[in-house]
């Protein structure tokens, strides 16, 4: 009975949501789109609930370009779809790099949840009062997102700490939009041209891994544990630590840092070191990427911070990237291969870090990078915007179909706002000198003398195990054939198109041939003169002759026309 309740509640809820969806879609110019994707079918939107030609925008009242449409419609529709959008952004395989810059601009303008409302949440979490945990907790929260907002407060002890806590029955939220999401990916899929091209289904199923991730504030508990033991050697960097004891799935204890955020930096200011600023970020975002291979997935302006002594601090742990050895490498030799002016280096590194390994045409491939290089082959080295150069190879990547792990985004999505904040703040700031003992480090380890007896071992140990393990292999072999167990698998591939014109040959000698024995047929009950009879000829002979008649000369026609069945 309960269960039944939950779904007829639900369902409630979402004839609900798809009615804010259809009016908010309609009102910024998407009323086409919602007519031909039979949007207003689901529970019969479209005679329950209005007239969609109420909602019709005027002539001219659309003034906004279609993809800053598109960014409207999300920030309108609320926390779950400003977060698909900010997921769509780090995709420029999946949209368009006009949507993916408009959709940079998204932000999580949602207003807090009462004071009152996070207390009864934090207990209830917490199983105890605020009062057995914290000497004061401010009811106003200091920071307010789409899924969360951070309070400050104090322990027993007196230590400052920032409490973030989820907010009320967002999952529920979540869950309802994330059904939605399928059924409008169910919609493109069937009625938007081109949509097969990328799976919809795919997208949302991705959306959805990450979003309920993010959701689990353990996740991002443990983010912070696996950050600061990395760099709790590193000195010029700010680390968030948190308490456990006072941390949940839907609260989060972190101890408060204290410090200026890059956005309220003021670039005037004589009194700021900012080139010792600059060189600690760039230093530490690199670190992360290339020494450690796990690096924070958003390190924009809003979420670094400049503490006492110009130490660097990062906040919001919620998405982190990892970046595997091997693309660590690659990275490196696109890297190397601008300094060096070397396109073929460029593009063997693309082609390594690409999941398809498919290129349509490589001399094309390689001339566009070599196009790419040549914009910054004269540029002194303070000048040459990494991030740009990046952003080229992106778009590259994406017009020749490779397809790259989502994690390789992140990164290069990384690099990009690393040098557009220290850029703000230092125009001329040289990022190749930053990057460059960076990449020829990790070259020299995985190029180097030590790297190749180290490939030598491993391949060594491998072929060792292959000699130990081959006897038995060879003997399960020979006992399968000996037994006449052992089975061959063939596999036809392009095989369709064949059978098919199969399918249309037997098709048409069938119609042929029943064509031609009703032919056959019907003069045989015309000369036996079976009744009922017309001038003494066989009407039932007649009928039968003029069709079978009709459906010859319909196959004839229709091999003249088309050249198939």
């Amino acid at each position: 009975m309960s269960l039944k309740r939950t779904r007829i509640g639900r369902n409630y809820r979402n004839i609900l949501r798809y009615k804010q969806i259809i009016t908010i879609l309609i009102k910024h110019g998407f009323h086409d789109f919602v007519e031909h994707s039979h949007l207003l079918q689901k529970f019969d939107l479209k005679n329950k609930f209005f007239d969609t030609g109420k909602y019709k925008p005027k002539a001219g009242k659309i003034t906004n370009h279609h993809w800053q449409r598109i960014r409207l419609v999300l920030e309108d529709l609320g926390p779950t779809f400003i977060k698909l959008g900010q997921f769509l952004s780090n995709r420029p395989d999946i949209v368009p790099s006009e949507l993916c810059n408009e959709l940079e601009k998204l932000l999580d303008n949602v207003p807090p949840f009462s004071g009152k409302m996070a207390i009864i949440i934090l207990e209830k979490e917490l199983n105890t009062s605020t009062h057995n945990i914290f000497k004061h907790f401010s009811k106003n929260p200091f920071s307010a997102a789409s899924i969360s907002q951070v309070h400050e407060a104090r322990l027993k002890d007196g230590k400052k700490v920032a409490v973030k806590i989820q907010r009320p029955a967002i999952r529920n939220i979540i869950e309802s939009d994330i059904e939605i999401m399928y059924h409008i990916a169910h919609l493109i899929k069937k009625h938007v041209e081109g949509a097969d091209i990328i799976d919809p289904f795919e997208i949302v199923d991705e959306f959805k891994d990450g979003i309920f991730h993010e959701l689990d504030f353990e996740n991002e508990a443990i983010n912070i544990d696996k950050f600061r033991a990395q760099f709790k050697e590193n000195k010029n960097i700010k680390l968030l630590s948190v308490y456990k004891e006072y941390s949940t799935k839907k609260v989060l204890c972190m101890k408060f840092m204290e410090g200026t955020t890059f956005t309220e930096l003021d670039v005037k200011d004589k009194k700021i070191d900012f080139t010792e600023i600059t060189d600690n970020l760039a230093d530490l975002v690199l670190a992360q990427i290339f020494e450690k291979g796990y690096f924070h997935a958003d390190p924009h302006s809003g979420n670094l911070l400049v503490c006492k002594s110009n130490k660097i601090g990062f906040i919001d742990f919620g998405l982190m990237g990892l970046l595997p050895p091997k693309h660590k490498t690659s990275l490196c030799e696109m890297i190397f291969g601008l300094v060096e002016h070397d396109p073929d280096r460029i593009t063997r590194a693309l082609i390594k870090v690409s999941t398809n390994k498919e290129v349509e045409n490589r001399n094309i491939l390689e001339d566009q990078v070599f196009k790419i290089i040549e914009k910054y082959t004269y540029l002194p080295l303070e000048d040459i915007n990494v991030g740009h150069f990046l952003r080229d190879l992106l778009n590259t990547i994406v017009a020749n179909k490779l397809k790259i792990p989502s994690d390789i985004y992140l990164l290069l999505k990384a690099i990009i706002a690393l040098e557009g904040t220290v850029r703000r703040l230092k125009p001329k700031f040289d990022m190749i000198s930053h990057l460059e003992p960076f990449v020829r480090k990790l070259l020299h380890e995985n190029t180097g003398v030590v790297a190749f007896f180290k490939s030598i071992y491993s391949a060594g140990f491998d072929y060792t195990r292959l000699f130990c393990e081959l006897p038995a292999e060879l003997r399960e072999l020979f006992d399968q054939i000996k037994n006449k167990t052992m089975k061959i698998q063939f596999e036809h591939r392009g095989m369709e198109p064949l059978l098919e014109k199969g399918d249309q040959i037997v098709n048409r000698l069938a119609f042929s041939i029943i064509t031609a024995s009703m032919m056959i047929g019907s003069a045989l009950i015309i000369h036996a003169g079976i009744p009922p009879r017309v001038a003494g000829i066989s009407l039932i002979g007649i009928i039968t002759f003029l069709f079978s008649v009709s459906m010859g000369g319909l196959l004839l026609l229709y091999i003249i026309k088309h050249g198939k069945m």
